[in-house]
């Protein structure tokens, strides 16, 4: 279903034209419609389908732009063999969009995951310019171009010849030196993304851009602006620096109305779901073209009307085949399943795993650290957990062998191991972050749902060598987001090492990653710590040696958290559909089944 939104044309006379903006964001290296997680071929999403989708919108619409927005480079196994062994050429991403015909690009947080070398070598290899004006080299000097004027051949309504001149600007999060830190840290700076759209737009409005588009590597936020916000489309919306922005970052889908202070934008989801469409009337008037009415829609690419291009699908099959080779390398034996359906919901074997992979990693390195007497704690999420992935976004690795796209399934990011120095003040706020996960619970309800759909799950730190319990019945203290503070006692109660209350002053180790470290999810804890340590070998990398090293896994669920007692309380908790055959740990849980619920999901009830 298409979702359009408009706002009406100037009806006035003069020449008028018609502009079909067409963007994608948020591609995170899905390329052809196979899931390398589950080795297996299906209706999934991606750039050759996008490409259909492209080219029958170019034959509607013949004054046409192709616009990437970020993240393109890096979150699947094919991103990943990319840089681990590259086969010759460009990026496989790089190469399906050279041959699509992509007007621009820009970059964005994860596309620096892989280090400034590799990003460079990258857009090198790129047949369209890729921009970014708020991230430049420490010493001042451009990164990459901050901006450019696509000069272009247009037909007027009547036909007649038309020449355009569209500037485009590229934003990214000013966070990425944060969250890359081992990376990036004295390498680039980066500055505001509203303030830097602003300084960009006048001197290409002064070189002759009759339109300025920003592709905007940022989503939904707060209304006011700030000099670190991360997610700043409606200010720059309201800045009216730009006649249009390509969103992205927050994985959403935007239109809802399609306008935000009177400026058309478009979010198209994430992983190839959606082509985004912006539709621009413009008239051209003494003051040259301008935007007299706008409108906006989401085509989605899945399904039978989006079929695969068969040409990107041959242009892409040596790095396919390359990535599978790869992916399917046997590491080990699990003798129990690995999944993640039941994360939120109480103790999961599968984060236990990861978790003990991190601390059996940071115990030998830190072995003769002056630290090392103090407590261990390892902190593990589930980076699958559904939410706006959509009831397939789970971990479900049966038991036997594993291989290594089991283990980028547990861990699917190249974040870097760190150890911090936490106290207990720390933790408890940490936790509280975490609390957030969960809708505010009525004491003696029935038929409240648990989980509040604006948490992310790859947020859900469990910090093992803990116990504690979250109280449902009192207000979280972060919004879902973690955007907003809220003042109030919090829901972490019965915090406790080894059996005994932690204090605000005890002082533990936490192994993390260096995007937790950093303050990436809206974690407040974490960056007010001291890190221990900060190694450059990535979470993944230690799974792997661990699984390794330890195969066969025996998995078992570590009796870390809960929820407090509440009475004859009872939520509904909602997960995959493929949860149902884990009834060993539905039982262990106490859930049981209720039936499928909306979007693909499947509901079961929970006893507080």
């Amino acid at each position: 279903m298409r979702t359009p939104s408009a706002f009406t044309a100037d009806q006035t006379h003069g020449r008028h034209l018609e502009l079909v903006l067409l963007a994608t964001t948020d591609l995170h290296a899905h390329l052809r419609p196979f899931n390398y997680y589950t080795d297996s071929e299906g209706d999934h999403p991606g750039l050759s389908r996008i490409a259909t989708l492209v080219e029958r919108q170019r034959a509607l619409h013949p004054n046409c732009l192709l616009f990437d927005n970020g993240d393109t480079l890096q979150g699947t196994p094919l991103g990943d063999v990319a840089v681990e062994a590259p086969t010759p050429g460009p990026h496989p991403m790089i190469a399906a969009m050279n041959a699509l015909g992509y007007d621009a690009a820009t970059v964005g947080n994860h596309d620096f995951n892989y280090g400034l070398a590799f990003l460079h070598q990258a857009v090198a290899t790129a047949d369209h310019p890729v921009v970014l004006a708020n991230v430049t080299l420490a010493d001042g000097t451009a990164l990459l171009p901050r901006s450019v004027i696509l000069d272009r051949a247009f037909r007027d309504a009547d036909g007649q010849a038309a020449q355009l001149r569209i500037g485009v600007i590229g934003l990214a999060p000013p966070q990425i030196t944060k969250w890359d830190a081992s990376l990036l840290k004295g390498r680039v700076e980066t500055s505001p993304i509203v303030a830097t759209a602003k300084a960009e737009a006048t001197p290409l409005r002064q070189a002759g851009a009759d339109l300025v588009i920003a592709l905007c590597h940022s989503g939904e936020g707060p209304s006011v602006d700030a000099d670190d916000l991360e997610n700043a489309l409606l200010p720059l919306a309201a800045s009216g620096a730009v006649d249009a922005i390509v969103a992205g970052h927050t994985h959403r889908h935007l239109p809802r109305d399609g306008i935000a202070f009177a400026c058309p934008v478009v979010q198209p989801g994430f992983f190839g779901s959606h082509l985004g469409q912006i539709t621009l009337t413009l008239r051209d008037s003494s003051e040259g073209w301008q935007v007299v009415g706008a409108h906006t829609m989401l085509h989605p690419a899945t399904g039978p009307d989006a079929p695969a291009s068969p040409a990107l699908m041959r242009l892409s099959e040596q790095a396919h085949e390359a990535t599978i080779a790869h992916a399917r390398r046997q590491i080990g034996i699990t003798e129990a399943p690995l999944e993640t359906f039941f994360a939120l919901a109480g103790d999961s074997p599968t984060l236990a795993l990861v978790a003990e992979a991190g601390r059996a990693h940071a115990v030998r390195a830190l072995k003769d650290h002056p630290l090392a007497q103090l407590p261990i704690l390892s902190a593990a999420a589930p980076f699958k957990a559904g939410g706006r992935g959509g009831p397939g976004a789970y971990t479900d690795i049966p038991a036997g062998p594993l291989s290594l796209r089991n283990a980028a399934d547990l861990y699917p990011f190249p974040n870097a191991l760190h150890v911090l120095r936490a106290s207990g003040a720390d933790l408890r706020d940490w936790l509280e972050r975490v609390a957030s996960a969960f809708n505010r619970i009525d004491p003696g309800s029935n038929g409240q749902t648990l989980l509040d759909p604006g948490f992310s799950g790859y947020n859900f730190d469990v910090l093992f060598g803990l116990s504690y319990r979250f109280d449902l019945s009192a207000p979280a203290r972060y919004s879902a987001d973690g955007e907003q503070s809220i003042p109030g006692p919090g829901r972490v109660r019965a915090l406790s090492h080894q059996g005994r209350p932690l204090s605000d002053d005890d002082a533990v180790l936490v192994v993390t990653n260096s995007y937790r470290a950093a303050g990436g999810g809206h974690f407040m804890a974490p960056p007010r710590c001291d890190t221990v340590l900060a190694e450059t070998i990535s979470v993944r990398e230690v799974v792997t040696r661990h699984i390794i090293g330890s195969s066969p896994l025996r998995p078992k669920a570590q009796p870390t958290w809960g929820f407090e007692p509440m009475g004859r309380t009872e939520v509904l908790y909602e997960t995959g559909p493929g949860a149902v055959t884990h009834t060993e740990r539905m039982d262990a849980l106490g859930l049981a089944p209720v039936g499928p619920a909306d979007g693909g999901f499947f509901r079961f009830t929970l006893r507080l």
